[in-house]
Order: structure tokens, then sequence, then C-alpha cells
């Protein structure tokens, strides 16, 4: 039980070096010794958890990427209440809360959709399953705000959904070429307004 334990620990380890250097650095350029160089751990160590770095990136999109996306832009997308006060708080008031360090690297998962969401299909898969989660709880979202009459009944469920992962993905990484939030300020201002429009 003990050697459970540690070795899950140590593959934890692994795991979130991994991300945090895949963020940083980006995945390509991040090499296993560079990670287990971080991890305080040999190389034996990485074998023992993972056969190469793609198996790693895979768990490292399954247990990072999806729990963050999951925790901070689906899972409130169930909670009760008006659909569009739920799709102003989600959107806006995330954008609103990241602390400098993630808006100087970006969105985790849309810098590795840009690097290598065309690299392997398993990749690919992987992380096309976060975006489709997403968008089947914002088109849930939305067709029971035009159930409920808080959302206009002509809005296209599918096309808002993707506009709205879309301008958020999009946003986070050009906020990247930037120094201060003028250009976040300005997407708030410009989806608060969108959002409006979509009122019942």
């Amino acid at each position: 039980m003990e050697q459970e334990l540690k070795s899950e620990l140590t593959k934890q380890i692994i795991i979130d070096n991994a991300f945090k250097l895949f963020y940083e650095h980006g995945f390509k350029t991040t090499s296993v010794d560079k990670i287990m160089k971080a991890s305080l751990l040999t190389k034996g160590a990485f074998y023992h958890h993972y056969k190469n770095k793609k198996e790693l990136g895979l768990e490292v999109i399954s247990l990072k990427l999806q729990k963050r996306v999951f925790e901070s832009m689906i899972a409130p997308l169930y909670e009760p209440g008006n659909a569009i006060d739920i799709l102003k708080s989600t959107f806006l008031n995330r954008i609103q809360s990241f602390p400098v360090y993630d808006k100087q690297h970006g969105c985790p998962m849309n810098n590795f959709i840009n690097e290598i969401g065309d690299l392997e299909l398993a990749y690919q898969l992987a992380l096309k399953q976060i975006i489709e989660t997403w968008k089947s709880a914002l088109v849930a979202l939305i067709e029971r705000g035009k159930t409920e009459l808080t959302i206009k009944q002509e809005v296209s469920s599918q096309a808002v959904a993707v506009y709205l992962i879309s301008a958020f993905e999009g946003v986070r990484g050009i906020r990247k070429l930037y120094t201060d939030d003028t250009i976040l300020d300005e997407y708030v201002l410009g989806l608060s307004a969108y959002i409006s429009q979509l009122e019942y």
C-alpha cells in the first residue's frame, strides 16, 4: 500500500512538472530530461510510469487540461439560474480572474491545440473531446434559456456555443502579445454586448 502511494505521488510530481513546463515552454521543446530535472527524479522513474513523452502528453491533457476546463468553464454552465446571467458570469468573470502568469502564457489547452493539435490523431481526439464537452454544455444551457424564455428562440445554440468558445480562446492567445489588459477590457465590453443581444 505504501509503495502504491509512493508510486502515485511520483506520477503526480511528473504530471505537475510536465504541465508547468509544457505551459511555459511548449510541448515540443520540453524534453523528458527537462521534466525529470524539474521533478528531481530519475529517468528510470519516468519510464516506470510512461513509455514516452507522447503518453505523458495525453495524460497531461486528460488529467490537467480537462479538469481545468471542466471546473472553470463547463461545470458553471450546469448551475441553476438565468441562462444569460450564467453565460456572462462564466465567460466574463473567468477572463477577469486570471493572474498575470496565466495572462502572459495564454490558455494551456489552446497552446496545446495550436502546437500539437495537428501532430497526432491521439492528441487531436483528446483535445477535441474537451471542446465538444464544453460545446455540449453551452448548447444545453442555451436551449434551456430558450425554453425558459430568457434567450431568443431564433438563436442557433450550436453557432453561439462555437462563437463563445472561439472568442474566449482567441483572446487568451492574443493577450500574450500585450503587457496590459486593454485587449481583455475591450473583449469584455464586446462579449457583454454580444450576450445581451441573445436575451429574449
